[in-house]
């Protein structure tokens, strides 16, 4: 899943949580937890506002 959420993140392609959390079949929650492991791994990650998607920061 984290390797799904990285190549969407790399396409620029995530949409906002919520979206994410739909195209996954997840919770937001479970979004959220798993950006926040990536981040930890020490991929870089930044949630963009103007794209309303996560991207590479």
């Amino acid at each position: 899943m984290k390797i799904r959420i990285l190549r969407l993140i790399s396409l620029k392609g995530t949409g906002t949580p919520e979206e994410l959390a739909i195209l996954l079949d997840v919770s937001i929650r479970t979004v959220k937890r798993l950006i926040h492991e990536l981040r930890q791994e020490g991929y870089l990650i930044r949630y963009c506002r103007t794209r309303r998607s996560y991207v590479p920061a």
